[in-house]
Order: C-alpha cells, then sequence, then structure tokens
C-alpha cells in the first residue's frame, strides 16, 4: 500500500481500428469498462474516475455509477486525457495518479496499489511495472515492450526489440532474463505528467511508438517494481476478448 493517497484514472474511447466501441464490448455479463472501473474501486485509490471524449461510454459508466469527466476529443493519447483531468479537478503537482487503461479488465488490485507505492521512492517521476519474460521467443515479439533497468531499480530504456542483443547463442538466455516484459499501467507525480505531455514526442519515442520514451528524453526517472502477480493480457482483438471472458467468469485476475 502507497504511504500517499492516490487517484485512479481511466481513458476510454470509443474508436478502435481493431475493436470499435472497444470499452463497451461486453465481458462476463458487463461491459469491459465497468470490469476495469471494478478494478480500480477495489484499490486503495480515493477515487476512480473515467474520462472520455464519448457521450455513450459516458452515459453507460454513469449507469454503473461511475464518476466521469468528460474530455477533449482532440487528445492523441490517454496520458494527454488523464492530464486534463487532473487540470479540471485542480490536483496538487505532487499528488499521485495511476493510469489504468481501459482496456485491463483482469488488472489485479493489488497492483494498482503496488505501482502507486512505487512513488513513496522521493527519486521518482513515474512508477510502472514489469515482469519476467515467460520464454526466449518474447525478446523477439515486438508486441511485448522490454525493459532494462539499473543497478536501482530505474528504467534504462524500453524497446519493442529485442534488448539486450545477444552477441552469441549461448548469451541468449542471459538476455531473456536481463529483460523485463512492461506492462501497460504507470503512476505519475501530476507535475511529472504535466510536464511530459507538454513536451514534443522524441525521436526515439516516435520510431518506437512508445510514449514513456518521451519522460526518459525529458530526463525523468522511471521506478519500475516487479508486480506481485502476474496481470492477464489487455484486450486487443476478438482473441483477447474471449480470454478475458473466460477469465473473468472464474474469477481471476491473471489470464
Amino acid at each position: 500500500m502507497s504511504k500517499q493517497r492516490f487517484h485512479v484514472v481511466i481513458p476510454a474511447r470509443y474508436a478502435s481500428s481493431r475493436l470499435p466501441g472497444k470499452p463497451l464490448r461486453i465481458l462476463a455479463g458487463k461491459p469491459m469498462l465497468q470490469h476495469v472501473w471494478e478494478r480500480g474501486s477495489e484499490s486503495d485509490a480515493e477515487s476512480v474516475v473515467i474520462a472520455t471524449d464519448d457521450r455513450r461510454i459516458a452515459e453507460a459508466a454513469a449507469a454503473f455509477g461511475a464518476d466521469v469527466c468528460m474530455t477533449a476529443t482532440t487528445h492523441p493519447s490517454g496520458s494527454d486525457r488523464i492530464a486534463e483531468v487532473c487540470r479540471v479537478r485542480k490536483w496538487a503537482g505532487e499528488r499521485i495518479v495511476v493510469n489504468l487503461q481501459g482496456d485491463e479488465p483482469t488488472m489485479p488490485a493489488e497492483l494498482i496499489n503496488q505501482c502507486a507505492a512505487l512513488l513513496d521512492d522521493d527519486g521518482a517521476d513515474i512508477g510502472t511495472l514489469a515482469s519476467p519474460l515467460s520464454a526466449i521467443a518474447d525478446l523477439h515479439n515486438p508486441n511485448i515492450v522490454k525493459v532494462l533497468l539499473d543497478a536501482k531499480g530505474y528504467a534504462l530504456i524500453f524497446s519493442r526489440a529485442a534488448i539486450p542483443h545477444a552477441r552469441s547463442m549461448d548469451a541468449l538466455g542471459l538476455a531473456k532474463d536481463t529483460a523485463l516484459h512492461h506492462h501497460g499501467i504507470y503512476a505519475y507525480r501530476v507535475r511529472a505528467l504535466l510536464r511530459m505531455v507538454a513536451a514534443k514526442p522524441s525521436a526515439l519515442e516516435i520510431c518506437e511508438q512508445l510514449e514513456q520514451l518521451r519522460a526518459l528524453h525529458l530526463g525523468m526517472r522511471i521506478r519500475v517494481g516487479q508486480p506481485k502477480v502476474r496481470p492477464g493480457a489487455g484486450v486487443d482483438t476478438d482473441d483477447d476478448l474471449r480470454v478475458a471472458d473466460q477469465a473473468l467468469r472464474n474469477g481471476r485476475r491473471d489470464a
């Protein structure tokens, strides 16, 4: 549990190239967004806010009792949407806000707490979670974001590429054991989030399409924790929907 109070914000947009209307897709009898909101509500957060620019999502969220903040339609990312919530709600710069992705219906509440607690470290601007790679094949999978850490547990670099590069077949196992599988949950100091979204994307971020590289480019320190339990995968495809649906019906959070 974090020593400091924190908020959870769930950015949710209706448009999705692969799964239109994704937040409102039904899983185990409820909209996916409701499952995500329930995970946030099970955490120690003092408030859980759904941030959206779509009336259909706002109406569905209000129906299951969520606090909704309507945001601009022009935001390029969920981080920008969360930053608007921080400004609208007038949250102080030192406060902590957790970005809980709207397509993570099986994210355990204890990991939300764990991510927020990473900012009990005064040297950290951002906190996030990463697990050991499951297989050597994960090292070469561009859909699995890898992160390398320094000796104190801060992120050195994130990449979709196979990092570190193994110079020989004998080093593949070492590479697998060195890299971690990054999970897309973040805790921010509000001031750090506002600084990040105010900056232009760096060349590295544009190449990799990884927003956290902008924070590293700006010199921010990202504290990385290994989750106490491995979170379930996010939902991006119809196959992911089926897996998450079954996991939720079985009462599991580690799909």
